[in-house]
């Protein structure tokens, strides 16, 4: 009984950890060149993937709940009711439980590979209907109507002609690129992270 309590009280100080360095990196956003200057990357689903493989797949989406809730208490709601926190955590949540569920089946380093990559493509691949059926909307109303959104994306390439071209043009391959960069991170570091996050010795 006293085992089982001791393990609950790590993973929740392990989550909590967890949860603040994830915020912290989500803070750590930047622009990138190729995308509108509203869209920024992060790296703080590396976080959640790492808690996701050591302790499972509910537990890194907690971590990305918290994360989300954290931000959205500090920066409060916004005219956008707080979307892109929304956003960013039922995408987030989707790659983390999909990577951890698969590799939670197969603890090897070709297992995680082909975790984080399934879960890379279904991160990428729910953003798009996401965008497109409801974030965008909710930005258009509050960000002046699509022209103005698409306008930004016109600065870049001027061809670009309506709002589903341009987030299968420039969000897709950016949330690709993200879930890969992100994968990458996780596999070369998760191994020698692993017994920490586990608490076991080496």
């Amino acid at each position: 009984m006293n085992n089982k309590k001791a393990i609950s009280t790590r993973k929740m100080v392990i989550i909590g950890m967890m949860t603040a360095m994830a915020t912290v990196i989500y803070y750590l956003d930047f622009p990138v060149p190729f995308m509108p200057g509203f869209i920024k990357l992060d790296f703080s689903n590396v976080i959640s993937l790492l808690t996701g493989f050591a302790l499972g797949p509910i537990e890194g989406a907690v971590v990305c709940l918290l994360k989300n809730l954290i931000h959205l208490l500090i920066k409060g709601l916004d005219t956008t009711m707080g979307i892109g926190d929304i956003f960013d955590f039922v995408t987030s949540a989707f790659f983390v439980i999909v990577a951890a569920t698969i590799y939670k089946r197969n603890k090897t380093k070709k297992g995680a590979i082909i975790a984080t990559f399934t879960g890379m493509i279904a991160f990428t691949a729910i953003s798009l209907p996401l965008n497109y059926f409801i974030v965008y909307p909710i930005y258009f109303k509050a960000f002046g109507g699509e022209a103005a959104i698409l306008g930004a994306y016109q600065k870049l390439n001027s061809s670009v002609s309506s709002t589903f071209e341009a987030l299968c043009l420039f969000n897709l391959p950016f949330t690709f690129i993200k879930g890969l960069l992100c994968s990458i991170i996780t596999i070369i570091i998760y191994k020698p992270l692993s017994p920490i996050l586990k608490g076991k010795k080496q």
